[in-house]
């Protein structure tokens, strides 16, 4: 088929499908999408809660527990131990398939009937207040993170332990306030940096030690501004900053900021991307607008994913998991999945909702170790391969139509309005962020916050500016957010904000070890400040801003001459640095130039 331009169903704005799209969506047998990528991504992060916490009691065993979910809700939801007994079983709650009723209005019936899980840990040893982790010891506040000990504050810590406050890092110990970085040890307030230790305040560093305030360096130690240092003039300029109160850092991740404005960035970070386009690209292959992939093969449109092949519109996935479609959250072992979330390992399945171990499912919600299920009914093997192209063919000539008139026939994902969060409690809020105005009006729903009363003890103008100044009895301190004012009736903030906020013993003995001044915000403010410093997900088509001897702005003077002399740069590329953006972006080619 030839390329076709269509206007999403969402927003409005025109998309455009390859005739390679069209070759995909024959082979696994859905219609082409009527949402934009952009929309459809942000569509599943509304069914995805990490971190907003509330208590409840188990509604078997009557416990108090942490949940994703309020004390009210339509559904049963129980803890880990009472979801995962055999006191219960996903198929006493099966419903026949009701051919005069669409399979969206079915499947709110279903999904408001079967029990939930609180919280989706396994093996979190002292670890209560976390989401979505894996094999974790002592660890507070974290979410999406596995392999970890001793972590707070953050998302995705993977195989890492000692550190604190930082977003997607790996392997990493002693680090505090980094994000996207790898391998490093003892390592603060760092953007993309690797395999680096004993440093502060880097940018897009690899293979340092003991540097300050620098961007782009490779295999440096003793830098100071990007400048070297000898060792003892190193350590002699570095006395001064061996304890930093609030100002001086603030000071200094400003210095960086600037720093980083001056200096050339590459358009995209990579590593053995072969025939692809996106960002953060490590050892993948044939990737179509792939943003954060690892070990990917043969996909399109995917964020946040590990170890996958031949898929589409996939979101945050840890495989292997093969030939997948809009799905969320799936992985270990997973084979055509469509349309599903939260499901591993999965095998032909199709509308799924938080089903484990489970094959030829449609329509199922909460289930474990079933196959052949329609709606958590139990079929045979015949019975199922019959019904379900029926309930495929019912689903297009009965449609769902949401209270926005969207439209949803079988190929699209679960509508928004059937989620069983508000989107200001879904990370949509972080990465597509909407006023409570703008979320109603687009047809989401939206949580207020519920009135909590903190009898605030230490108000943010009155924090010791220096560590040093903050007594052991601070551990006692309820704490004012400093993005919440005081005597408002609601937060003006917009990025879950808890108004309040304690520090805990391990998180002051961290910071007074590493000499790093108190936090002013909330953790979820903190965390919301770290997604900002993450590039949007989506490209932009862009022409290298390397112009001769100088950058574009006449900013950057390059240190060698390129191989297109006097000239402007003809390089074209994708890039998540929109256009408007202040960096100096460069090709691969010129980027290499300067800093390799």
């Amino acid at each position: 088929m030839n390329r076709e331009t269509k206007q999403c169903q969402n927003c409005k704005t025109s998309f455009t499908i390859e005739p390679e799209d069209f070759k995909f969506y024959e082979k696994i047998s859905v219609p082409p999408p009527t949402w934009c990528p952009e929309c459809k991504l942000m569509r599943k992060m509304i069914w995805r809660n990490e971190r907003s916490l509330y208590r409840r009691t188990c509604n078997l065993c009557k416990k108090e527990i942490l949940a994703i979910y309020p004390s009210k809700t339509l559904f049963p939801v129980y803890c880990h131990e009472c979801w995962w007994s055999d006191k219960w079983d996903a198929l006493d709650y099966g419903m026949e398939y009701n051919f005069s009723e669409s399979f969206f209005s079915q499947y709110r019936k279903l999904e408001n009937k079967v029990p939930r899980l609180a919280l989706n840990n396994k093996n979190a040893i002292n670890s209560e207040f976390v989401n979505q982790t894996g094999n974790i010891k002592n660890c507070y506040l974290v979410f999406g993170t596995a392999e970890a000990e001793n972590c707070m504050y953050g998302r995705r810590f993977i195989r890492s332990k000692d550190s604190m406050d930082c977003f997607e890092v790996e392997d990493c110990e002693l680090c505090y306030e980094n994000v996207f970085s790898r391998k490093n040890y003892d390592v603060l307030y760092a953007y993309n940096t690797q395999n680096s230790l004993s440093s502060r305040f880097l940018s897009e560093c690899r293979n340092c030690a003991n540097c300050f305030l620098c961007v782009n360096l490779r295999n440096k130690q003793y830098h100071i501004g990007n400048a070297p240092y000898s060792k003892e003039e190193y350590y002699k300029e570095i006395k001064k900053y061996e304890s930093l109160d609030i100002n001086k850092t603030d000071s200094l991740l400003k210095e960086l900021h600037d720093l980083k404005l001056r200096t050339p960035l590459k358009y995209r970070q990579d590593a053995q991307a072969i025939n692809s386009s996106g960002d953060l690209l490590f050892n993948c292959r044939n990737i179509v607008s792939g943003i954060n992939c690892h070990d990917a093969e043969n996909c399109k449109n995917v964020t946040d994913v590990w170890f996958i092949k031949d898929s589409h519109d996939v979101f945050s996935t840890y495989g292997p998991i093969e030939m997948c479609y809009d799905t969320m959250a799936m992985g270990y072992g997973t084979y055509r999945a469509f349309f599903s979330f939260d499901s591993w390992p999965a095998v032909d399945a199709f509308y799924a909702d938080h089903c484990y171990d489970s094959s030829h499912i449609f329509g199922c919600v909460n289930s474990r170790n079933k196959q052949y299920c329609i709606l958590n009914r139990q079929y045979t093997k015949e019975e199922y391969e019959k019904l379900v192209p029926r309930i495929i063919e019912h689903m297009n000539q009965m449609p769902y139509t949401d209270k926005k008139g969207r439209v949803y026939r079988y190929g699209e994902f679960f509508p928004p309005e059937l989620s069983p969060f508000s989107y200001n409690e879904t990370i949509a809020q972080e990465y597509f962020p909407l006023t409570k105005e703008q979320a109603i009006e687009q047809g989401y729903s939206w949580k207020d916050p519920e009135p909590r009363n903190y009898q605030i003890t230490l108000k943010t103008a009155d924090i010791p500016d220096h560590i040093k100044d903050a007594p052991d009895s601070i551990l006692n301190d309820i704490i004012q957010c400093a993005h919440h004012e005081l005597g408002s009736s609601a937060s003006k903030c917009n990025e879950q904000c808890t108004e309040a906020f304690r520090i805990i013993p391990q998180e002051l003995d961290f910071l007074r070890k590493q000499n790093l001044p108190l936090p002013r915000l909330c953790p979820n403010c903190r965390h919301y400040q770290r997604i900002k410093q993450r590039n949007p997900l989506k490209l932009w088509h862009r022409k290298c801003q390397c112009a001769g001897s100088k950058s574009e702005n006449q900013v950057y003077a390059n240190t060698i001459a390129h191989e297109h002399g006097e000239n402007h740069c003809e390089n074209n590329f994708e890039t998540t640095y929109a256009p408007e953006r202040q960096e100096i972006v460069y090709c691969e080619s010129c980027y290499l130039g300067e800093v390799v």
